[in-house]
């Protein structure tokens, strides 16, 4: 029996990617660059003992790390988050003699904090600076994560897709139809808060000054937001 030519199969049709005379297409890239004010702030504090026996330098290592938590706590809500980043306390060997002797013991303790009060931040980071045998390192500048400059760039990144469009279709006497395609191409590239976020930063091993210090002047780092969509549209016909 000769197959019914109304059961037969269609033979698929190809997509056509650049549009076709009577529903031509337009693709543009939207960009948007916005330099916006830091959230946050993000300081480094490193302290450390030395001490002939291992007890003796865990106790003054302990002691100092509470001071520096202390002071650090003390700024309550300024203060949005803080952590230990790390401990370690180490033998010194002695470089002379026969056989391997421990000279002393070296302890640090690592303390990371992230503040939203940046006037505290220049008297906070002075103080720390004046604590015995403690380094500081920072501030790094940042965003949140979640930040609405993100979701402006984005918008605003779409929106110049679109105008871009609508230039090249009056450009041709015609106007858009439709939204083909939007496609996020990786939106917000924030500069990395630890790259280049410490030009005016303390980073310090001290003892403690005989008069307390004047806080430090820290100006904020204006922070890059980037975002970049591909959009195609398709348009009226033009007449060329």
């Amino acid at each position: 029996m000769a197959p019914n030519a109304d059961s037969a199969p269609e033979e698929p049709q190809l997509a056509v990617p650049y549009g076709t005379p009577e529903s031509p297409r337009i693709a543009v890239r939207g960009e948007a660059h916005l330099e916006v004010d830091p959230e946050i702030a993000r300081i480094g504090v490193t302290v450390a003992a030395r001490g002939k026996d291992r007890q003796e330098a865990l106790a003054d290592l302990t002691r100092r790390n509470a001071a520096a938590l202390a002071l650090v706590k003390s700024y309550g809500d300024a203060v949005e988050r803080v952590e230990t980043g790390g401990f370690s306390i180490t033998p010194e060997l002695t470089r002379h003699g026969r056989g391997e002797r421990v000279h002393a013991y070296v302890g640090h303790v690592r303390i990371d904090a992230e503040l939203t009060d940046f006037t505290a931040l220049g008297e906070l980071t002075t103080r720390l600076a004046d604590l015995q045998i403690t380094r500081v390192d920072g501030p790094w500048w940042a965003l949140r994560p979640d930040s609405p400059e993100h979701r402006r760039a984005r918008q605003q990144a779409v929106r110049e897709a679109v105008q871009r469009a609508r230039e090249y279709a009056e450009a041709l006497g015609t106007t858009l139809t439709a939204l083909v395609e939007l496609a996020d191409i990786g939106a917000e590239n924030v500069q990395p808060y630890g790259l280049a976020g410490a030009a005016r930063s303390r980073s310090v091993y001290a003892a403690a000054a005989d008069e307390e210090a004047a806080p430090l002047d820290l100006e904020p780092q204006r922070q890059h937001v980037y975002a970049q969509v591909d959009a195609r549209f398709t348009m009226a016909p033009p007449r060329l």
